[in-house]
């Protein structure tokens, strides 16, 4: 997977970037109680989780968070109540994201890939050129996935983390260790610790709960509620939209997600700095912009009621804050968000 795209989803999973529609699903904690299992050495289970494959399954993730980030339209993660996902172990997989009255839901096939937005009754399809399904694997459904999510984060934020055991846990029925990154002390981040779930024998990522200082609660945290391991049925890795549907054909390698108030990319991220200092630049597209002002959302509005005003070398914009991260947004539409203080995204944007 390319590195910039994998640093992106990683960071995105604890930062205020989740404010513009890069949100993951999480689930809370159960109250299941923890099974005895062997014990296992921390760089052991770390080795096994990035070793792992995931099988044929299917599970259910629903969402749950505590960081009070508004709706916005055209962003569907931040909205979607609960997913189902679906993967036949061979590379193929669905994961379809339920809303209020709607539900998002994209096919990754042998050849192609379909999103579906059935509250627009829109579709877009993208034929895949060889080697690229992986890639749209892990960026169309990573959102939607804790399994890969927890794992790039694991991936990711390894070397630059102190890395232990700490007991064991019991999600969705299935027997787990508790794996806990704690930030070197020279990292710069809002974030206390992140605890990664893993299963016993699948060693496939279960839950990931994200904890930042002062409180015993999860800022964030994304894992199933039900999971199911077997073959799946061949259907559920094609797609044929309903009569009606407005499709569109992407070309290969564009952007192939879900188009909402009109035919605008989402936007397209740099990495700056490593492990948990990494910060995302980008740009937000204007017609992006202009199409949440269509769909009726003042974005300018929204930041002035969410984020604060400032000003420095990169000129002005709002900064977001939450628990568990920050995004600056400056007012011709450059992004910085990372889960690390304002200044890191100040030192970002100026330096870039």
């Amino acid at each position: 997977m390319n590195t910039k795209r994998k640093a992106a989803t990683v960071a995105v999973a604890g930062t205020a970037a989740g404010a513009l529609g890069l949100g993951l699903l999480a689930m809370p904690a159960g109250a299941e109680s923890a099974p005895e299992l062997p014990e296992i050495e921390a760089q052991e289970l770390v080795g096994s989780v990035l070793k792992a494959q995931p099988p044929a399954m299917s599970g259910t993730a629903t969402v749950d968070n505590e960081l009070g980030l508004p709706s916005v339209p055209g962003m569907p993660a931040l909205d979607a109540q609960s997913a189902r996902v679906y993967y036949d172990g061979e590379g193929r997989g669905r994961v379809a994201m339920e809303q209020q009255s709607s539900e998002l839901t994209y096919v990754l096939g042998e050849r192609e890939f379909w999103s579906y937005d059935s509250a627009a009754g829109t579709a877009t399809r993208a034929e895949l050129p060889d080697g690229a399904r992986e890639q749209h694997r892990n960026q169309e459904a990573a959102g939607a996935d804790p399994s890969q999510v927890a794992t790039q984060v694991v991936d990711r934020l390894e070397e630059s983390s102190n890395v232990s055991v700490d007991g064991t846990a019991r999600v969705a029925g299935r027997a787990a260790y508790e794996l806990v990154l704690t930030p070197k002390p020279d990292e710069r981040t809002l974030v206390r610790e992140v605890r990664v779930a893993v299963d016993s024998e699948e060693r496939l990522p279960l839950r990931m709960s994200v904890l930042t200082h002062g409180t015993t609660e999860p800022a964030f945290e994304a894992g199933f509620s039900e999971i199911e391991f077997g073959p799946q049925p061949e259907r559920l890795f094609e797609f044929s939209p309903p009569e009606g549907t407005e499709v569109t054909e992407r070309e290969p390698g564009r952007n192939g997600g879900p188009q909402h108030g009109g035919d605008a990319e989402g936007p397209e991220f740099d990495v700056a700095g490593d492990g948990w200092d990494t910060v995302l630049l980008g740009r937000i597209p204007s017609e992006m912009r202009e199409g949440a002002e269509s769909n009726g959302t003042d974005m300018t509005g929204m930041l002035e009621r969410f984020g604060k005003p400032v000003q420095g070398e990169f000129g002005s914009g709002h900064v977001v804050e939450t628990r568990i991260g920050t995004a600056l947004i400056t007012e011709d539409g450059r992004i910085a968000a990372g889960a690390v203080p304002e200044q890191v995204l100040r030192q970002a944007l100026e330096n870039r």
